[in-house]
């Protein structure tokens, strides 16, 4: 027993020296994968790497996500979903459990980087109305002590993203916590100054935009402002500063002024509202990006860049609910299947940003509306489609709007079609459709061709299977040559 302990203690100390190095780059990305047409994970690190992205922000613990990131180097968050709060704050145990299936199987030497666990997904949300509230700071006790047993607790740190409707004032100055959340917001800024975290935001100027028909159109950019936010000697050009500099300003009044902030989710939406389009998301994310690799920081933090920067995101999610707005399918940097949408130098080395490849395409086929029919009962199998794949590029603001009834009828069939997987029943709408082998796509309207799922499958199935076995196996056959040295000392 005492070797074994004597072993497990330096194979630990060996996965700390060899695997946990800590990367200056200070942009990472929120990977999503609310969406019918999921690319494969190890694809998807894989345009990861291409592109240098160095961090990488999940919403939950999947494991093929998981499997995928062992070995790439790559720092990742993973999430314990609002769902799951509850039960991991009630019990020490269903913590244990969480951490030892979504933390502790995955890290060591060629394993994955996790670097944080997100405690819940904005759990303090107005909208939420305290429904998670009282759950958050008992979830991270306990998953404290888990990662303190688990021998962990000084290298996976646990924040909390939290939405900037916590905190309020009219300028920057001003900025003070919602009252009922000043006594838990004082306890979180306390857990993360004691456990060296940074306390985490997202802020999102283009929704102040979208929401405020007054909102200075300038003030969501970089580039300067004609409408600058004076408060005392301060002078703001921009909305994400302002923004910012009130959070900073509502930790001072708790007595954490000085506390490291990263930005959880920040983008730009590409279409799906008439401010969201390719060229302002463009705009957007190249001059946050300068500005937070200029180092200039903000008024009330001057040279102080944040902690870290997540865009959002990464790929479109075409599952996600539009409640919000038809914009929420759209903040991807790339297309549901890696294809840059946009030039944008992210900073990290490449002047462009690099599209994924060996994307298992479904065949490339569609389904159209057929003309030899009479569409005047399509309205019905219009809902259905709509209803079960997206649609929202064909409204106001989006890329496909404006292509005429028949071309309406055929994007919606198409979606559907390949949502269903090119199942040749789902392309027959009572014999309104038809399947074309010629791309109907037209001027910017994409007609797109699903992801094949079973190739996702194998290729997920066995992506980061050499990160994870072949370190195990590496680890298997020094500790069985340390115990026949110790058997025959």
């Amino acid at each position: 027993m005492a070797a074994c302990s004597v072993l497990l203690a330096l194979l630990a100390a060996l996965c700390a020296a060899q695997g946990w190095r800590r990367a200056d780059a200070a942009l990472g990305v929120n990977w999503g994968t609310v969406s019918s047409h999921r690319a494969p994970p190890p694809v998807v690190v894989d345009l990861m790497r291409a592109n240098r992205i160095g961090k990488v922000k999940l919403f939950d613990a999947d494991p093929a996500v998981l499997r995928a990131l062992a070995g790439s180097g790559i720092q990742v968050m993973v999430g314990l979903t609002n769902g799951e709060l509850s039960g991991v704050a009630g019990s020490q145990a269903a913590a244990d459990a969480w951490v030892a299936q979504n933390v502790s199987r995955y890290v060591g030497r060629g394993g994955v980087d996790i670097r944080y666990i997100a405690v819940g997904n904005e759990p303090f949300l107005t909208s939420y109305q305290d429904q998670f509230q009282s759950y958050v700071i008992p979830a991270m006790t306990n998953l404290q002590q888990s990662l303190v047993k688990a021998n962990l607790a000084s290298y996976v740190k646990l924040v909390v993203p939290c939405n900037a409707d916590a905190y309020q004032g009219s300028v920057p100055s001003q900025g003070v916590f919602r009252t009922e959340l000043t006594q838990i917001m004082t306890q979180l800024a306390a857990f993360l100054s004691s456990s060296g975290a940074p306390f985490v935001v997202n802020i999102y100027p283009f929704l102040s935009l979208y929401q405020n028909s007054d909102f200075p159109q300038d003030y969501a950019f970089f580039e300067g402002s004609t409408h600058p936010l004076v408060d005392g000697p301060n002078v703001y050009y921009n909305a994400f500063d302002g923004n910012f500099d009130t959070l900073v300003s509502a930790l001072s009044k708790i007595g954490y002024g000085q506390l490291p902030i990263a930005i959880g989710e920040i983008g730009w939406p590409t279409e799906g509202a008439p401010s969201a389009n390719l060229t302002a998301a463009r705009t957007f994310n190249q001059g946050l990006i300068n500005h937070i690799t200029s180092n200039k920081g903000t008024p009330l933090r001057p040279g102080v860049p944040p902690y870290d920067v997540y865009l959002f995101g990464l790929l479109d999610e075409e599952q996600k609910s539009i409640l919000p707005g038809n914009f929420e399918r759209h903040w991807g940097i790339f297309s549901f299947d890696g294809q840059a949408k946009y030039p944008l130098n992210l900073g990290l080395g490449n002047p462009v940003l690099k599209n994924a490849k060996e994307m298992p395409y479904l065949p490339s086929r569609w389904c159209v509306a057929n003309p030899a029919r009479n569409l005047d009962s399509v309205s019905d199998h219009m809902k259905l489609a709509c209803s079960m794949a997206d649609c929202t590029t064909l409204y106001y603001g989006g890329s496909c709007y404006g292509i005429g009834e028949k071309g309406n009828i055929s994007y919606a069939f198409n979606s559907y079609y390949q949502a269903q997987k090119q199942d040749a029943k789902s392309c027959d709408f009572n014999g309104l459709g038809m399947i074309t082998y010629l791309d109907p796509s037209m001027g910017e309207c994409r007609f797109l061709v699903g992801i094949d799922d079973s190739k996702s499958s194998a290729v997920a199935s066995c992506g980061g299977c050499c990160g994870v076995f072949c370190g195990m196996w590496v680890l298997a056959l020094w500790a069985f040559m340390y115990l026949r040295m110790m058997g025959s000392a």
